[in-house]
């Protein structure tokens, strides 16, 4: 969830204003990590009305969201400053949230968010490829290997012992938010909040089409509530107003919070525990995110090459 970039900032945090920032982007990915946990607790069996509440609920915070804190007025600016970048990163939030709705069904929560681990990495073989930005050896390096654990954890799908939907959407959830971290970085004007309110609109309005019915029990509303407004919501708003704040780096090391301790709030709660190959696979792309996040704080802490595509410049 942690890896589309706010844009930039003009004005140089305070050391109060960073620590306050370190605090929110933890407790985002904190408030990210029970998305599973979560999910795993309505019982509605349609996916597409579960979508449809969650993002209902998300664009209802996130609109309230920003009524709080820019104004009616604001709000409306910031919408139309998004552009086609914006409607972009929108419908890649709109994709990717949907699709973590569906593949909850069909796999563990620990195979999806192991794969969006790599995401930071990833855009950076995209923007080589789209955009011929250089890539540094070791973000190579980092790259291989998060394509080594993805083909270890799909790898169970191929032996039937695990559901090739499942895997299919979590590869789809890492390369859409791969493209919207792109964005975000190629468009430095795209701000994220009005970008996936507007996804989580069209993620509803699209689930609205396919839903058998929208009814549902009052105990999955509330779940549908906490899943939509308080684990989508509340974490987007968290994030995009601390990693405003800090280094980049910084943000995407304390992101990696929401991928170990997501599959540790499943297990505890609902017994959920991955496959072999998953644990595996993961430790594989977790380690190479953690090395490759290492080595960005060692280049920011030297004059930048030109040309070398790495984490982003501090927000």
């Amino acid at each position: 969830m942690a890896s589309a970039q706010p844009a930039s900032t003009l004005s140089t945090p305070s050391p109060r204003e960073e620590r306050v920032g370190f605090l929110l982007v933890f407790l985002s990915a904190l408030t990210w990590s029970f998305g599973g946990a979560i999910g795993r607790f309505v019982e509605n069996a349609d996916a597409w009305t579960t979508v449809f509440w969650r993002s209902a609920w998300a664009a209802a915070f996130l609109i309230g969201f920003m009524l709080l804190r820019d104004g009616g007025r604001g709000m409306a600016g910031l919408f139309r400053s998004m552009g086609v970048p914006g409607l972009a990163v929108a419908l890649c939030f709109a994709a990717a949230s949907t699709a973590f709705v569906v593949a909850l069904s069909h796999t563990t929560v620990a195979n999806i968010l192991l794969m969006q681990a790599g995401v930071p990495l990833l855009a950076a073989l995209l923007a080589f490829l789209l955009f011929g930005e250089r890539v540094s050896r070791s973000t190579w390096a980092a790259i291989a290997a998060v394509i080594i654990g993805v083909a270890i954890m799909v790898s169970d799908s191929l032996d039937g012992d695990v559901s090739p939907i499942g895997d299919g959407l979590a590869v789809l959830i890492a390369v859409v938010f791969s493209i919207a971290t792109v964005i975000t970085r190629r468009f430095a004007h795209v701000r994220m909040t009005p970008a996936t309110c507007l996804g989580t609109v069209i993620a509803a309005v699209f689930a609205f089409t396919q839903a058998g019915s929208l009814a549902v029990s009052g105990s999955d509303m509330g779940f549908l509530f906490a899943f939509g407004a308080l684990n989508l919501g509340l974490g987007l708003a968290l994030f995009a107003t601390g990693a405003r704040l800090i280094p980049a780096a910084y943000a995407a090391l304390l992101g990696t919070f929401e991928t170990l301790l997501g599959p540790v709030w499943v297990w505890l709660i609902h017994g959920e525990l991955p496959s072999s190959r998953t644990i595996l696979g993961g430790s594989v792309v977790f380690a190479a995110l953690l090395v490759h996040i290492g080595m960005e704080f060692r280049r920011q802490s030297r004059p930048a090459k030109p040309g070398v595509t790495g984490m982003p410049a501090p927000n």
